[in-house]
């Protein structure tokens, strides 16, 4: 694979670009995809905000993590169970009719922000955001990819796998890491790759 080194800044403003230019008067979902924890994801997608503000859009700050399932659900198998943290922990249905489906052509556009806060164990009881025309839905979070969710453009930060071992604060999800990779290859279906091994010099992939 070939990387094209890029400044952190140069990064948002070229998406910021690829954003806006699929935008049109369409409401549209963006996917930023890493490992939680080892990837900073909230911060790539935070950094988007004000940028695609001042391009004329309004932009809406969704994070995966306010879309997990109870507490009860997610570790109904035990805290530390690799499988239930691939495929049950984010509650996929949630986040498509609550978030994803409105911004979908004849959609009402009110998107809910957020549905369950994982800490307290109970939901945020947060009220729906009317997104105008032209709005994006900026969302971030872990294994996004290969789950059928409709999104408009969607970036991966990736980690070699030396660099995911050593950064990544739940060990025990590694086998999760590994199964995403084999199974969904989000290299391969993302539309914008970057590697993230070093956070302070990503590198774009470029096919």
């Amino acid at each position: 694979m070939r990387y094209r080194p890029i400044s952190p800044a140069l990064l948002v403003s070229e998406l910021t670009e690829r954003i806006t230019a699929i935008t049109g008067r369409r409401r549209i979902a963006v996917a930023v995809d890493g490992a939680a924890g080892a990837t900073n994801t909230t911060a790539l997608a935070d950094a988007l905000v004000g940028p695609l503000r001042v391009a004329g859009h309004a932009a809406l700050r969704v994070s995966a993590n306010d879309f997990l399932r109870p507490a009860s659900l997610r570790f109904e198998r035990g805290k530390e169970d690799p499988d239930a943290r691939y495929t049950d922990w984010l509650d996929l249905g949630a986040l498509r009719r609550e978030v994803l489906d409105p911004l979908a052509e004849g959609g009402s556009g009110r998107v809910l922000p957020s549905l369950w806060d994982p800490v307290r164990d109970r939901a945020t009881r947060a009220e729906r955001v009317d997104l105008p025309e032209g709005g994006v839905v900026l969302l971030d979070g872990e294994f996004l990819f290969g789950a059928g969710l409709a999104f408009d453009l969607s970036v991966h930060l990736w980690l070699s796998p030396a660099a995911l071992k050593r950064r990544v604060p739940d060990e025990w999800a590694l086998p999760a890491y590994e199964r995403y990779e084999a199974e969904v290859d989000p290299v391969a279906s993302a539309d914008m790759v970057i590697r993230v091994d070093d956070p302070n010099h990503p590198a774009r992939y470029e096919p």
